[in-house]
């Protein structure tokens, strides 16, 4: 029993090392821009979905990025890359993520709630609060690490600015 208790422990730790990997690893890209990298987070069937919690509560369809197939996310690296190169105002972001939630699927999967809070910093150096929520996520586990498989973001009200960047 207690070798149980203890095999559990570590394969519970395992998984949280996972996710923190994971979690860290994509704030840090999306932090840094390095958008190249932003799709090698998510699984070849995957989806990355931004909506406020006001439209979904009332039911609307509505979303501030609907990617619903690896196509569209490497999609949006195009748009963010190439397409609004010189057209928008960029700014930095910084990502403070408290992951409060995991709960095991089976079959090397969970289902991964954890708070959000983005804030953003213009070319003038204004620093401000960009937005706030939570991400609820599909995650995949596998030998080589985790990838998301869903990634839906649930922003608490609408961002203060407009959002170019993936959160």
């Amino acid at each position: 029993m207690i070798t149980e208790a203890v095999a559990a422990s570590s394969s519970q730790a395992a998984r949280a090392a996972a996710l923190d990997e994971l979690y860290g690893g994509y704030t840090a890209a999306v932090d840094a821009h390095e958008w190249q990298r932003w799709p090698g987070f998510f699984t070849e069937q995957c989806s990355y979905t931004v909506r406020t919690l006001e439209n979904v509560e009332q039911g609307l369809p509505l979303a501030y990025m609907l990617d619903d197939n690896r196509a569209r996310l490497l999609d949006r690296v195009k748009f963010v890359t190439e397409v609004w190169a010189g057209t928008i105002e960029p700014y930095r972001t910084r990502h403070f993520v408290q992951r409060v939630l995991m709960t095991d699927l089976g079959d090397g999967s969970l289902r991964v709630r954890a708070n959000l809070l983005v804030s953003y910093t213009e070319a003038e150096g204004i620093a401000a609060i960009l937005a706030s929520g939570y991400y609820d996520d599909l995650v995949q586990l596998s030998e080589s690490g985790a990838l998301f498989v869903e990634r839906n973001v649930y922003l608490d009200g609408i961002p203060g600015r407009y959002l170019v960047y993936p959160l």
